[in-house]
């Protein structure tokens, strides 16, 4: 599974992205991959995009999730994403 990446887009003061921190680095200690945090405030493209989204999270660059991440269906999510390569 190392080659698998959970990518976390949020901002800074946002309680729901802190939530989110919490079940992404939980999931990718668990399944042993890595996982990497955006800040979309320094994104003019990001912010454009994602603002009434965040957080928003990535699982190898496919968009999984928004507002709030269910930590069964990420795991389920970074899992698959694990057996197609």
């Amino acid at each position: 599974m190392a080659d698998v990446l959970i990518t976390l887009l949020g901002k800074p003061g946002c309680h729901l992205c802190d939530d989110a921190r919490a079940v992404v680095a939980r999931v990718a200690d668990d399944l042993g991959v890595r996982w990497e945090e955006r800040d979309i405030t320094r994104s003019e493209e990001d912010t454009r995009l994602y603002w009434e989204q965040i957080p928003v999270t990535f699982v190898n660059g496919v968009q999984h999730d928004f507002w709030r991440v269910d930590e069964d269906r990420l795991r389920a999510a970074v899992t698959g994403a694990a057996g197609k390569r």
